[in-house]
């Protein structure tokens, strides 16, 4: 007997016959013998519509009073849900983030899980009772409602299933794994049976929409181990146990399954392309001390997110180019941010591209193989695919390309890298 925390997103939510099927399958884990706790997400879509209803009241709403208003998608369906799983015969009921208590900081609508008081939810289980928490929210220390940011979901459960203890989080979702990269780009993708927390970290930051990032840092920081499943399967198919999705745990015990099956380590385990980044490039900057932070303290302080980096070599008038990549989304507040500074920055002109794409290989054996960065170079230079920026960590290489050349770059190094399938 196990203890599972099963998490089930927007999409598996959307409606009563979707939830009466979530229901089933929750039930199913259940009379196996498990002690089960479920989070759930508010359905696709319903919570864009409670902050469009928020921005019609007052486009300078108030963060708590937010947080009451959407936080209410979540108490539909964990409501809901338990009122099936009732209606099939089992124990169930609905803990609201202030019952449980899942206890955050203050800052509204992006607070950060800071403990879980969860004794009464172990006792709940033990008896056999299936506790349907909602994702997405918590409680501050003034007992105000706060919710985490969106996608928020996913972290609520990892921690969920660090305070009860679980044996794994089943992560629920409209895809029925992780695969080497995406299916819909490349048909001979692979279904990965193991991945490392770090890849997965890797995978998420650089555009894979398998996971949210923080779920995953979470996932890690606790040693809860995090299976990704669909809740797309027929009625009739066998329990999550017996149809394993992809596993995502430490280092030592994926090196350990590995050893177990007399396996090495695969060197790339996926390639993850991002087309929400644009590029910026500040020409003609004087070569001195302090005209980089110039640059990028301003947003800092704005926290916006810089990823790429890269400054030209000085040129003979004692002047360098700096050219870096923003999410799309902050181009505009970046390029105002720059106008206002352009004279204590001392830069020439300013040159933006939101029309170039991120394409990232992953993998942790990298650490222990030399040439995964000259191939891709050379699988990209082979095609006429031109690289406009590059950038690398342990277990990653990331480079900028123009966005129309997104999936044919992702199909060549995909290939590059021998991970297609049959």
């Amino acid at each position: 007997m196990a203890r599972i925390v099963m998490k089930f997103g927007g999409t598996s939510m959307a409606g009563t016959e979707r939830i009466r099927r979530v229901a089933r399958i929750v039930q199913r884990q259940q009379a196996a013998g498990h002690e089960v706790a479920v989070v759930v997400s508010a359905m696709a879509g319903e919570t864009d519509r409670l902050v469009n209803f928020c921005r019609e009241a007052d486009p300078l709403y108030d963060p708590a009073e937010y947080d009451v208003v959407v936080a209410s998608g979540e108490q539909v369906t964990s409501g809901l849900l338990a009122m099936h799983l009732q209606a099939l015969g089992c124990k169930a009921r609905s803990w609201l983030g202030w019952q449980v208590p899942i206890k955050t900081d203050d800052a509204h609508a992006k607070a950060r899980i800071e403990d879980i008081d969860a004794a009464a939810l172990m006792a709940s289980m033990a008896s056999g009772e299936i506790a349907v928490i909602p994702g997405f929210q918590g409680i501050s220390p003034a007992g105000r409602i706060t919710t985490l940011g969106r996608g928020g979901s996913d972290t609520s459960a990892v921690a969920v299933a660090a305070a009860v203890k679980a044996d794994r989080c089943d992560i629920y979702t409209d895809v029925d794994g992780v695969y080497t990269t995406d299916p819909r780009i490349v048909a001979k993708a692979r279904k990965l049976k193991n991945v490392t927390y770090e890849e997965m970290l890797e995978l998420a930051s650089v555009g894979s929409k398998v996971l949210q990032t923080r779920s995953v840092s979470l996932a890690m920081k606790e040693g809860v181990r995090v299976q990704v499943l669909s809740s797309f399967i027929d009625d009739d198919a066998p329990a999550a146990d017996t149809i394993p999705g992809t596993m995502i745990v430490s280092d030592d015990e994926l090196a350990r399954i590995q050893e177990g099956l007399d396996m090495e380590r695969q060197l790339i385990t996926g390639i993850a392309a991002d087309k929400n980044e644009a590029k910026i490039t500040l020409t003609r900057i004087a070569d001195r001390p302090g005209a980089v932070a110039a640059i990028f303290g301003p947003l800092a302080a704005a926290n916006i997110n810089v990823d790429m980096i890269i400054q030209n070599i000085a040129k003979d008038r004692g002047e360098t180019d700096v050219t870096f990549t923003v999410p799309i989304s902050d181009l505009a507040r970046t390029q105002s941010l720059l106008e206002e500074r352009k004279d204590t920055i001392g830069y020439y002109r300013m040159l933006a591209n939101s029309k170039v794409a991120k394409i990232s290989v992953v993998g942790v054996g990298m650490r222990s193989h030399a040439g995964v960065a000259a191939t891709m170079f050379r699988a990209l230079a082979d095609r006429g695919i031109n690289i406009q920026a590059i950038t690398t960590s342990e277990i990653k290489v990331s480079v900028l390309i123009d966005e129309d050349e997104t999936e044919l770059a992702v199909r060549v190094l995909h290939t590059a890298y021998e991970m297609d399938g049959e």
